[in-house]
C-alpha cells in the first residue's frame, strides 16, 4: 500500500513539475500579439532603414520576436544571408539601435502604450539545417549511414 501511495505522489509531483515548466515557457495571448506586431513592423523598418545601417549586400530577415511578460524587452531574432560576417551585421544594427527603435516606435505607437527596448540575436537555425543536410549527404555518399535496407524493412 505504501508503494502505491509513493508512486501516486511521485506521479503527481512530476505532473506538477511538467505543468509548472509549461506555464513558465508559455507566452500569453497578448505577448504573442505584441511579438507579431513588432515582427511585422520591424521587418518594414529593416526594409526602409537597413541599407543605411548595414549596406545593400546583406539580406536580413526577422525570424522570431519574443517579448518579456512585462513588455519591457523585445528579443528580435534575425537571419542574415549574403555575407560571411553575420555577427558584424548584428553589431552594426546594435550601433544604430536608437534610430531603429525610433522608427519602430513611430510605426507602433498607436497600438502600444510603452515601446519595449529591443535586443538583437542571430538566428542560425537555417544555417545549421543546411550544415546538417550537407553532413548527412556526405555520409550517405560515403556509405556510412548504416544498412538502409534493414532500416526500411523495420518500418
Amino acid at each position: 500500500m505504501g508503494d502505491a501511495i509513493d508512486k501516486a505522489f511521485d506521479f503527481q509531483y512530476i505532473c506538477a513539475l511538467v505543468k509548472a515548466e509549461k506555464t513558465a515557457d508559455m507566452e500569453t495571448k497578448r505577448q504573442l500579439q505584441v511579438a507579431e506586431l513588432i515582427k511585422r513592423h520591424f521587418s518594414i523598418v529593416l526594409q526602409n532603414e537597413g541599407s543605411y545601417v548595414y549596406g545593400a549586400e546583406p539580406l536580413v530577415t526577422v525570424t522570431q520576436v519574443k517579448v518579456t511578460p512585462d513588455f519591457n524587452l523585445a528579443k528580435i531574432y534575425l537571419s542574415v544571408y549574403n555575407t560571411e560576417h553575420k555577427q558584424g551585421v548584428i553589431l552594426e544594427l546594435e550601433e544604430h539601435i536608437a534610430r531603429l527603435k525610433q522608427a519602430l516606435s513611430f510605426r507602433i505607437r498607436k497600438q502600444m502604450r510603452r515601446i519595449p527596448d529591443i535586443a538583437f540575436f542571430l538566428d542560425d537555425t537555417l544555417d545549421e539545417m543546411y550544415r546538417l543536410r550537407a553532413l548527412f549527404g556526405r555520409l550517405h555518399e560515403e556509405h556510412q549511414m548504416g544498412d538502409e535496407s534493414a532500416a526500411q524493412e523495420e518500418e
